[in-house]
């Protein structure tokens, strides 16, 4: 292996471990002599690394179960899917969620409860701790915690109905650490950021350097990738495009503004156009149910919706230039039932150079996006640094990291 001047020989080597390790977590399991080829790494090296990452519990290797041609089979590298894990959170608008993710991106437990109206993120650390401390029971003891994260979406339903900005000066860090004293502990993010990175890990965007993501729940938020990095903003408050002003005539916004474009194409916007009470967010199944199936007044609300959500794409498009832009949470559905109205805005509205290449396309992983990743951001320091991370038992049992 060439040396890199500057870098030291273990610092080559933990970069490569991190590499062979991250490529079967994204890919699953991997032969030998396929992370050579795809590594530009020599078979010795390779093997060398799979034996590091084997003695440390990370990966497991196997003969093939079918060989495919004579000679030495290449052992097969997998993920310790069922040994290693990370805890992902989420704080969503009328619930919230815990799951033990396995490196390798599976879901190995579930649980959620909740969130009633007005109750802050701060105010969801207990019963998201509660979830998680069930969920430990059931692990095994040598099973090794990598960390955990949290994806937290900015609004909230008021117990009267009213949509609510979450403040953002609440504080989940000194939450967090007071219900897992012990542990790698916990790292937060935005819920639509978090569910980006999945899909530009996992999902429909796999690849994709440059994406918008948007996520519809009670308001609009978005996750934008730009050269494979989150556009994060000052403090990480970057994508609330709900909150661009569209239409300066409009309805006002929870915001305290008017016109916002989560007034126009919002859950709510689409049930107050097909004559039901806005605040029901079970009926927005049925709306789009009835609009399929032909009723007018669902369709014209489907409609209307759909074109003011090709209206703020086509801004955001000439503003960013991505090659995707990838529709979750409730504009995945509207987008697939009014997509024929998106293009049609986006044939005129943005530049001919930013929305030639482009890919309109709803979201792979759907709900799950933002516990896979969340899960992600959880697994980063030990994919960069496999050797290096305070890898310990369930939660709370382990110094933190």
């Amino acid at each position: 292996m060439p040396s890199i001047p500057g870098v030291s020989q273990e610092e080559i080597r933990r970069q490569n471990l991190g590499a062979v390790l991250r490529y079967v977590h994204l890919n699953g399991p991997t032969s030998r002599a396929a992370l050579t080829r795809r590594l530009g790494l020599n078979r010795s090296t390779i093997g060398a690394l799979a034996a590091d990452l084997t003695a440390s519990g990370l990966v497991t290797e196997e003969a093939p179960t079918t060989a495919r041609r004579a000679g030495r089979p290449s052992l097969v590298v997998s993920p310790r899917s069922d040994r290693v894990y990370a805890n992902a959170l989420s704080i969503e608008a009328e619930r919230l969620r815990a799951a033990r993710v396995g490196l390798g991106g599976r879901i190995l437990d579930l649980r959620e409860a909740p969130r009633p109206g007005g109750m802050s993120a701060v105010d969801a650390v207990r019963p998201l701790a509660d979830l998680v401390r069930d969920m430990e029971r059931a692990v095994a003891p040598d099973a090794l915690l990598v960390g955990g994260a949290v994806a937290v979406t900015d609004t909230t339903r008021d117990p009267d109905g009213r949509i609510r900005i979450a403040s953002a000066n609440e504080s989940l860090g000194t939450a967090l650490e007071a219900e897992f004293p012990a542990g790698p502990g916990f790292v937060a993010g935005d819920l639509a950021d978090i569910a980006a990175l999945a899909e530009h890990v996992r999902g429909v965007a796999a690849g994709v350097d440059d994406l918008i993501y948007l996520h519809g729940d009670v308001g609009i938020s978005a996750g934008i990738i730009v050269a494979g990095r989150l556009l994060m903003g000052h403090h990480g408050h970057s994508g609330k495009v709900g909150h661009m002003v569209v239409n300066p005539n409009g309805l006002p916004c929870g915001c305290g503004s008017r016109g916002c474009w989560e007034t126009e194409i919002g859950e709510a916007a689409l049930l107050r156009h097909a004559g039901r009470d806005p605040g029901d967010r079970a009926a927005v199944a049925e709306v789009l149910r009835a609009a399929a199936d032909g009723d007018p007044r669902a369709r014209e609300a489907v409609e209307r919706v759909a074109d003011w959500l090709g209206f703020g794409v086509g801004n955001l498009v000439n503003v960013v230039n991505p090659d995707a832009v990838v529709f979750g949470g409730s504009l995945r559905d509207i987008f697939t039932a009014g997509a024929d109205i998106v293009r049609r805005r986006l044939d005129t509205m943005p530049l001919p150079v930013s929305r030639e290449h482009l890919r309109l396309q709803p979201a792979a992983l759907d709900e799950n996006a933002v516990l896979i990743g969340a899960a992600e951001l959880a697994f980063d320091k030990l994919l960069a640094d496999p050797l290096n991370v305070g890898v310990a038992g369930p939660a709370g049992s382990a110094d933190s990291a």
